[in-house]
């Protein structure tokens, strides 16, 4: 056998131990021994991002407690740090009345890095997912180089009404515009155009951003219920943007369609009214949504505790 065929060999084995080790874990309880433990919190975490130079940031929100850190920064000795400062983070439910919501983070949902330098965090300020402080919901700009807020762009109230919850965002290549799910009520998509800081809602009501009343959402086996019993109804929450910027990807957690649309057609406030969805394939539901090196989409299944991804080009679907 040749050096090249052996080693063609050994790779579809490993591939095929791979693949056998992924299906046996589940009923063995055990894990793939290529997941490494990063950290672990005392309190729910909904965002994690990794910015190119390696640094880590996480955000708790404040759903069920009121948590003493909004986000923060995973150290590397596993612990974490309030982000940017401690004053920052310093609003809580007891104190609501002392501290402003503009310029203090009231209830952070998710944060991402971009590959321009900055770190972005969204705070739709609905503590408990009700609702929205007046004056608290903005996405708020951090320069990691200074660590310092850059700019902060509150998002108003006929953008972000009483029962809005701004959910997922992701930046344009070029840093002019920012794309955001409203998974609050009514459902919608947002964008803001970073230059001049206006942002104005897109299919905001349309059946492509409201949740799926056929859908019942699973987790560990069972169905998803708040304490009183009712199903929770999450309208846009997943997004995704291809590679170049182009195209826009998201769907609503109580749903199973992914839809996209091309950027062009929203970015102009004026015309954006005339933008229609398509539909991209039926999926699941799915709390997470990112593009790959090769524009697939990965979708986290719920259901499952798993990571699935689809081929927007041809829809194929399938676990990773």
């Amino acid at each position: 056998m040749s050096i090249s065929s052996a080693i063609h060999a050994q790779t579809a084995t490993d591939d095929i131990r791979a693949k056998a080790q992924r299906l046996v874990s589940p009923l063995v309880d055990t894990r793939d021994d290529r997941l490494q433990v990063v950290a672990t919190f005392e309190h729910q975490v909904t965002g994690v991002t990794v910015a190119p130079d390696g640094r880590i940031f996480v955000n708790f929100p404040r759903w069920t407690e009121d948590t003493p850190v909004s986000v923060a920064e995973l150290m590397p000795d596993g612990s974490i740090r309030p982000y940017p400062n401690e004053d920052w983070n310093s609003w809580r439910n007891a104190r609501m009345s002392e501290v402003s919501p503009n310029d203090h983070f009231v209830c952070v949902q998710s944060v991402v890095a971009d590959q321009r330098g900055s770190l972005w965090v969204v705070d739709p300020a609905a503590p408990n997912a009700e609702k929205t402080i007046k004056g608290g919901p903005k996405i708020v700009e951090i320069d990691l180089k200074s660590n310092k807020v850059k700019r902060s762009f509150p998002i108003p109230p006929e953008i972000a009404g009483p029962g809005s919850y701004l959910n997922d965002l992701r930046i344009a290549p070029d840093g002019k515009y920012a794309y955001l799910t409203d998974s609050g009520s009514p459902g919608g998509l947002i964008v803001l155009n970073i230059q001049s800081g206006q942002a104005w809602r897109v299919l905001s009501d349309d059946p492509s951003t409201q949740f799926d009343p056929s859908v019942n959402v699973m987790t560990d086996g069972q169905p998803l219920r708040r304490p009183d019993g009712r199903q929770p109804l999450f309208n846009a929450d997943s997004l995704a943007l291809s590679k170049d910027g182009s195209t826009l990807y998201w769907q609503a957690l109580t749903g199973k369609t992914l839809y996209r649309i091309p950027t062009s057609s929203i970015q102009n406030p004026d015309t954006a009214s005339r933008a229609r969805p398509e539909t991209v394939a039926t999926t699941e539901p799915a709390d997470g949504l990112w593009t790959g090196e090769n524009d697939e989409v990965y979708l986290s299944s719920i259901g499952n505790d798993a990571v699935k991804i689809i081929n927007p080009g041809t829809a194929a679907y399938g676990s990773c």
